[in-house]
């Protein structure tokens, strides 16, 4: 048999390839030069593989309309301000126990009072769900204010409407879960307020209380929705809103004069 050409072997990714040195330069690299080049490497070796860059690419840089400021951060601070109430939530679990007879008042104290850093925590949970109701006010207020609910954002306008209820209903759930007397009549109050809507009003009431009368099942209820059933909405909703601002872009301010093209003008004299 014929021997066959040896084929010669495919190059390397540029994620594997080293850049040739430069005359007179030395080889020697310093350990942050190294730690530098390692994430690089690494990336490239993700990206190769996933192809993400260009979602990253598409999602980052994109045009801004002229006369953007400080308003516009109020979404992406509501948004930190929800990853807060996530990371702290997650550490005040490993700790809370719902437990209607005592249990649920008796870990939060413990949270409180002993566990290192505990009381540091659930004061980031308490006073964080306080500044993600007021940024997310803040936020849809601008959003009316600018304009920015009008064509072609009306579904992210009623995105945001929906995710401004699940936040109001977060607090409203998270509300009860020290089980003190504050929290238990406050939250009865707010029950028998839901019973009086029409229609759906008694059914509402009834599905919060876990039956007819307020108890073990209602604290346990409120911790469910608080912990798993809301959490998991808003992140959903959050990813929608932010693919449709990145797909839609921004608005201008309403006090941005808009520039017509020379053509127009020409046209228009």
């Amino acid at each position: 048999m014929p021997k066959l050409p040896k084929l010669p072997a495919p190059p390397l990714p540029s994620a594997l390839r080293e850049p040739p040195p430069r005359p007179g330069e030395n080889n020697k690299r310093t350990p942050l030069q190294e730690a530098a080049n390692a994430g690089i490497t690494v990336v490239d070796w993700v990206d190769e593989r996933t192809a993400l860059s260009g979602s990253v690419r598409w999602l980052l840089f994109r045009k801004v309309p002229k006369g953007t400021n400080w308003f516009y951060t109020l979404g992406s601070a509501t948004m930190f301000a929800f990853l807060n109430q996530a990371v702290t939530g997650v550490f005040l679990a490993m700790y809370y126990r719902p437990d209607a007879s005592g249990g649920a008042y008796e870990s939060i104290r413990y949270v409180t009072n002993d566990v290192f850093l505990g009381q540091f925590v659930r004061g980031m949970h308490k006073w964080g769900s306080s500044v993600m109701v007021v940024l997310i006010f803040l936020h849809m207020g601008r959003t009316f204010f600018f304009g920015a609910y009008k064509y072609p954002r009306e579904l992210n306008w009623v995105i945001g409407v929906v995710l401004l209820i699940l936040t109001m209903t977060m607090s409203f759930t998270g509300y009860l879960l020290p089980f003190d007397q504050r929290a238990y009549w406050a939250t009865i109050v707010g029950v028998n307020i839901n019973g009086t809507g029409p229609l759906i009003g008694p059914y509402l009431s009834d599905f919060l209380r876990g039956g007819s009368e307020f108890g073990a099942t209602t604290l346990s209820r409120f911790y469910a929705i608080h912990m798993l059933l809301l959490p998991g909405l808003i992140v959903a909703l959050i990813g929608a809103h932010l693919y449709l601002v990145s797909k839609q872009g921004t608005t201008a301010p309403p006090w941005q004069k808009v520039e017509e093209p020379e053509e127009l003008r020409e046209a228009e004299v």
